[in-house]
């Protein structure tokens, strides 16, 4: 809005130029979300408590966390608030890629809702239909995918594949790039619920990963820079800086009320979208691999389970105490503090090398 309406007064009075820049623009993003994060939790939590949102906590989780039983979740949904209120303030809506992830971020935060709603409040024990909610990932993942490869934004960086430390392509996917892509959104999107397992670990985990992409966006939308650094250049990119930022406000803000012990938990309403944002941002500046490093964590909660599933199914036998691989940890005696902590730190190394790799190549 300030962007669209107060920008232009600049030749009026000069001082009004400030709000051409990404870079002030993405700070008042950020500080924008961590204040209506601050303004809206209290309310959001109480009345999540009144209608009833408690987590119910699952038989297959260590017994410790029977205590977080009646925690309200659906936390997603302040921060989605937050996001929102701070891109519409922020953001350039002229810039397609701002338009696009935030109708997706937001759809993804909708079948989040839906599920966390069937859960906590009309108490199915299973929520969503999972077939319907795989099926939802695959349709809003397909959309966007879909509309980078036939709309207006495609071009000869659209389908090419790059790998970190190699400054060239390694591969052209053409028609293979469609497929790639809904599968890194929908995986994307579900390793972060996956990894939303302890109070502010996931969160934690997305403030270092949006970080890491925030600079990137930068970067890779600054011409001169992506030149200097032989990385793709992606006109248009460096909006993505704001919305970035935007969430980077929203996590910051919303840990304020998750960290341990939590007052409320994000639920799939925050997990499905802040997951579904970091795979569309990695899509639109051509980090996609890159994705694997500056989440590393997220990757690695995803690996566990796919491996302890497949041992059990072929050899009959458990690799992992239990799984996702924060709960192996704590079944090994780790505090909780003590794993969040660690795995952040993990976190934060991995986010620090994704960067690092802009230059070595």
């Amino acid at each position: 809005m300030f962007y669209h309406f107060v920008y232009p007064l600049y030749e009026i009075f000069f001082a009004f130029n400030v709000f051409r820049y990404i870079t002030f623009r993405s700070v008042y993003a950020t500080v924008t979300a961590i204040l209506i994060c601050f303004i809206f939790g209290p309310p959001i939590i109480k009345k999540l408590k009144s209608v009833g949102t408690g987590a119910n906590i699952r038989e297959y989780t260590p017994e410790r966390h029977g205590q977080k039983a009646g925690t309200p979740s659906m936390g997603g949904m302040l921060i989605l608030l937050a996001i929102l209120t701070s891109i519409f303030l922020w953001g350039n809506f002229s810039n397609h890629y701002i338009v696009l992830i935030t109708i997706a971020t937001s759809a993804f935060c909708l079948i989040g809702f839906l599920d966390d709603y069937l859960k906590f409040v009309k108490k199915s024990s299973k929520g969503l239909h999972a077939r319907i909610k795989f099926s939802t990932q695959v349709l809003i993942s397909a959309a966007v995918v879909l509309y980078l490869y036939f709309g207006p934004e495609k071009s000869d960086q659209t389908t090419l594949l790059y790998v970190p430390f190699i400054n060239v392509p390694v591969i052209d996917l053409s028609y293979f790039y469609i497929p790639f892509g809904i599968l890194l959104l929908v995986g994307t999107s579900n390793a972060v619920n996956l990894t939303d397992g302890l109070d502010g670990l996931a969160i934690g985990l997305i403030i270092f990963v949006i970080s890491a992409y925030a600079g990137m966006s930068y970067l890779t939308g600054h011409v001169q820079i992506a030149n200097y650094l032989r990385i793709p250049y992606i006109p248009g990119s460096a909006e993505l800086t704001v919305f970035c930022m935007s969430v980077l406000g929203a996590s910051i803000g919303f840990l304020w009320f998750n960290s341990h012990p939590a007052e409320i938990f994000m639920g799939d309403t925050g997990s499905l979208s802040l997951g579904g944002a970091i795979g569309i941002i990695s899509l639109l500046i051509k980090k996609e691999i890159l994705l694997l490093i500056v989440g590393g964590v997220f990757a690695a909660e995803t690996l566990s389970v796919i491996i302890q599933v497949l041992s059990y199914k072929l050899l009959r036998k458990r690799v992992f105490l239990m799984t996702p691989l924060h709960h192996h940890y704590e079944l090994r005696g780790w505090s909780e503090s003590k794993i969040i902590v660690r795995f952040w730190i993990v976190g934060a190394m991995l986010a620090l090398i994704a960067l690092s790799t802009l230059k070595i190549q």
